[in-house]
């Protein structure tokens, strides 16, 4: 039987994720969910501001 320490999975997914590259389609979708629901928020949120008339 092999004994594993327990961060061995972590220091193997580190090393597949070096050889697997960043993922660009990933970071682009979170990109543009975040950049929409900061204009989402925003949208919304303009219908609240106090009117001085």
């Amino acid at each position: 039987m092999e004994h594993n320490p327990p961060a061995a999975w972590l220091t193997e997914a580190a090393r597949a994720a070096e050889t697997q590259g960043a993922g660009k389609l990933l970071r682009v979708i979170l990109i543009v969910m975040v950049l929409g629901s900061v204009l989402t928020a925003w949208f919304l949120l303009r219908g609240y501001k106090s009117k001085d008339e």
